[in-house]
């Protein structure tokens, strides 16, 4: 049985995780008097049981929708797509979870005459079943395979490579060697859209879970997400460490923060 109320001690800030408040390029402030806390999430647990796994994964595809995964993405895609002389434009979205950010990237070229090609990738075969079945639902035409984003490089051959929410649940020594690998896939822009670490993100998780789902896994998570998430500060770092040189970091609503990567 799950042990709902499991907790973990803490774990030391990560080197880019010393409590103070930064000030970045713009002027805002990071809130750095949080460190970060990583605790293994319930839906990471492989032995998680299938039908508490598909509710949560649909409680987060309605969390999806109304903070606008897809959305953030969308305007880089679009105007990459508007360069390349009408080709179709191939994307891949990495740890694709249930597959929601990826259809609704092709809705919005459907409705919008752009010719996308997406793929999607994800190590939990349990997920990639629910995203196949959604894809067929939604009629997106989106190829899935399964590959692990943190021991497997990406195939070659893609134009824009996205990841969304998944950079918070990767370990502090993992979170740059998988930037960069996603990076080298990526032929033209890289994308990475998570959660912003702070006080408002963790007050925003905790109430939204709970209006947008009925799963007490997606309850549980949800807060422990923002508390394992980095700033946006600190993506600005381990993008240079990754070396993706002219990398912008900027914060999106409702506390998120989008890394665009643009291939010299």
């Amino acid at each position: 049985m799950l042990n709902l109320a499991a907790r973990r001690p803490p774990r030391q800030p990560h080197a880019y995780c010393s409590p103070a408040r930064s000030r970045n390029a713009a002027g805002n402030h990071d809130d750095m008097s949080m460190p970060r806390h990583k605790v293994a999430e319930l839906m990471d647990d492989p032995a998680l049981d299938a039908q508490l796994h598909g509710d949560a994964l649909r409680g987060l595809r309605r969390i999806n929708h109304v903070s606008n995964s897809a959305g953030i993405l969308w305007g880089p895609i679009a105007r990459v797509s508007h360069q390349l002389g009408g080709r179709p434009l191939r994307v891949l979205d990495v740890a694709t979870g249930a597959g929601d950010v990826p259809i609704s990237l092709m809705r919005r070229a459907v409705a919008q005459g752009v010719e996308l090609r997406i793929d999607a990738c994800d190590r939990s075969d349990q997920a990639l079943g629910h995203a196949r079945e959604a894809a067929r639902s939604a009629g997106a035409a989106i190829r899935f395979f399964t590959l692990d984003a943190l021991r497997d490089e990406p195939p070659p051959g893609y134009d824009v490579v996205t990841c969304s929410l998944f950079l918070h649940h990767v370990d502090d020594d993992q979170a740059v060697p998988l930037v960069a690998r996603l990076a080298r896939a990526a032929g033209k822009m890289l994308l990475v859209n998570d959660l912003e670490r702070g006080t408002l993100g963790l007050t925003l998780a905790w109430l939204g879970v709970r209006v947008l789902s009925r799963s007490r896994i997606v309850h549980v998570d949800g807060p422990r997400s923002v508390l394992a998430a980095f700033t946006a500060n600190e993506m600005r770092s381990m993008a240079d460490e990754a070396g993706l040189i002219g990398a912008r970091v900027t914060r999106r609503w409702p506390c998120r923060f989008l890394l665009e990567w643009n291939r010299p």
